[in-house]
């Protein structure tokens, strides 16, 4: 009998380490697609030589306002992103809002279901519109 959940993928791990062979790390299932959304997540459009419009655009909103106006654009700009380039999952929602402890940096909430499966996972991408060090009181 064959692995139903083959389809999910196999690929180096993120970000890239050595395992303990002293081969690169890998990351399959589950794993392999909550690091493919950190990457497109984390990849401006233009930083890839080959593939210049991958990438989310929510580094558009770097030095933004931390309020609902941005978050909104976030929300929008991170659905655009994975849409497009994570085939793998359904049922998207993503929810954006400032963090009340860092003015600086946005949580944005994604909700997901991998196709084939029944039930949802989810995770936090912390965005920082400026560095630590930039931040306004």
């Amino acid at each position: 009998m064959s692995d139903d959940r083959s389809f999910l993928g196999k690929g180096w791990r993120f970000p890239v380490a050595i395992n303990l062979t002293g081969g690169i790390a890998s990351s399959s299932l589950e794993e392999n697609i909550r690091e493919s959304i950190f990457i497109i997540l984390g990849t401006a459009p233009g930083e890839r030589v080959q593939r210049p419009d991958f990438g989310c655009r929510i580094h558009d909103l770097m030095f933004e306002p931390n309020n609902y106006a941005t978050s909104a654009r976030a929300e929008y700009y991170c659905e655009e992103a994975l849409y497009k380039y994570e085939p793998r999952i359904s049922e998207l929602a993503v929810k954006a809002a400032p963090n009340p402890h860092e003015p600086n940096r946005l949580d944005i909430r994604i909700n997901y279901t991998i196709i084939g499966q029944t039930y949802p996972k989810n995770l936090v991408y912390p965005f920082y519109l400026r560095k630590p060090d930039e931040a306004k009181p």
